[in-house]
């Protein structure tokens, strides 16, 4: 974490030195600045490609930047951004989305300890959780429970057992939740569902498992089960062949019950299609849970393994143009598609976690800082003073259609682009 993202230079006895700085410069600046002047150099090679200036280390290396603009702490501003646009009452509902923002809002707070962000956290659930800790939701669908990481989060800052009680309801759920022939947690249950593994589900139940399990009660289930859903997933949904090997496809059906309309049988009874937010929820899942495995965890190896198979497949389909991945990731060049910021944002994350924890290559860490300028460029602020981020996919059902996905639309600051922005500029800007 904190990895270096800009320069400044500051003035010393009358030279100009580059100093390293954390922060990211906001995306328009102000004035071009050269790295290097006219000036006695006492020890190392001299270059002097341009007429009038000199400087140490290859010329290869010399590059032009920016400066001038005032650096913005982006995670702050999209959140007091949010906070303005919407109050806990109407920030929406129990949700998925809602919760994935939330927990980037926390992961906010957790650096910058401003207690109205732990405040406005505390008063959205608060409309769900009663003094006792009771909770109106039945969970039947995975979706439905990632906001539980929210009700963990609160349990952890204030101990207050209301919300332990609360998100042991989701836990509890889980013991009894349907499951394929081999293991996998239905992306919800009832028959349109029955049967089906979603790429998205692993992120919405998962993590918040190994995490009551770290935070909460640590059992055999909470210790064993986050990791074998990961890998049960991954044996339905992985690509295996070409350069698209190491991505997934978004969503497979057991045969045996219901087929739904999108059933490919001869791709594996998935859906066929690659949608970007599926994997970037996969990503993000994986390098989450590792967080939270004990580190002789008989289960690290194989999702340290899948990372290595994930990542480098993430890589190949980095757009080189934006830093950014498309909508459906191996069409780059059908001009019905698009690149997609919240996915985007993902990736960057799993990158970037991955590299740090030494689960891949550190060459992969230049995809993760061309994605993360490649997300930023996607971030700014209106003529209200507030944060916009745009090209976020809203959300989506599986399908065979490419055109399908192509045509979702793309509401500006939806929550899934906002929650990934968060735990995205969190990782990489901390």
């Amino acid at each position: 974490m904190g990895r270096l993202r800009a320069i400044t230079v500051t003035a010393l006895s009358g030279l100009q030195f580059l100093q390293p700085v954390a922060e990211p410069l906001a995306p328009s600046a102000a004035a071009t600045l050269y790295e290097a002047e006219r000036a006695a150099i006492s020890r190392g090679a001299v270059e002097s490609n341009h007429a009038g200036f000199t400087g140490t280390g290859s010329w290869t290396t010399w590059r032009t930047v920016t400066a001038g603009a005032a650096t913005t702490d982006w995670s702050k501003a999209v959140v007091e951004s949010t906070m303005a646009r919407y109050s806990p009452a109407t920030l929406g509902g129990w949700s998925y989305p809602r919760g994935l923002y939330l927990w980037g809002q926390y992961l906010v707070y957790r650096r910058t300890k401003d207690p109205r962000h732990l405040r406005y956290i505390k008063d959205w659930a608060d409309r769900f959780v009663d003094s006792s800790g009771g909770i109106g939701q039945s969970f039947g669908n995975l979706d439905s429970m990632q906001s539980g990481n929210v009700l963990l989060a609160l349990y952890r800052e204030t101990g207050q057992d209301r919300y332990r009680i609360a998100a042991a309801r989701i836990r509890n759920r889980l013991s009894t939740y349907p499951r394929t022939s081999d293991g996998g947690w239905w992306h919800a249950t009832g028959t349109s569902r029955e049967g089906q593994l979603w790429g998205d589900g692993v992120y919405m139940a998962d993590p918040f498992l190994a995490r009551y399990g770290a935070w909460v009660t640590a059992d055999a289930f909470t210790t064993t089960e986050p990791a074998r859903q990961i890998e049960v997933y991954w044996s339905h949904l992985r690509r295996t062949s070409g350069t698209a090997a190491g991505l997934l496809y978004h969503a497979y059906d057991e045969p045996g019950g219901p087929t739904a309309s999108w059933v490919k049988p001869s791709l594996g009874h998935t859906n066929g299609i690659s949608w970007c937010r599926a994997m970037g929820w996969f990503g993000m899942a994986t390098v989450d849970i590792l967080d939270l495995l004990p580190a002789d965890h008989p289960r690290r190896g194989a999702l340290v393994g899948i990372l290595r198979e994930l990542v480098p497949a993430y890589a190949r389909w980095q757009d080189p143009a934006t830093g950014r991945w498309f909508q459906v990731v191996t069409e780059p060049s059908n001009p019905s598609n698009w690149t997609e910021t919240s996915c985007s944002a993902m990736y960057t994350y799993t990158i970037d976690k991955s590299v740090e924890r030494g689960y891949v290559d550190a060459s992969y860490q230049a995809n993760a800082d061309r994605g993360y300028q490649g997300v930023l460029a996607k971030v700014s602020l209106g003529a209200d003073g507030r944060t916009r981020i745009t090209d976020i996919s809203e959300g989506t059902n599986a399908s065979d259609s490419l055109s399908y996905y192509f045509g979702r639309a793309r509401p500006v600051d939806d929550f899934h682009g906002l929650g990934a922005f968060l735990i995205m500029n969190e990782q990489l800007n901390p």
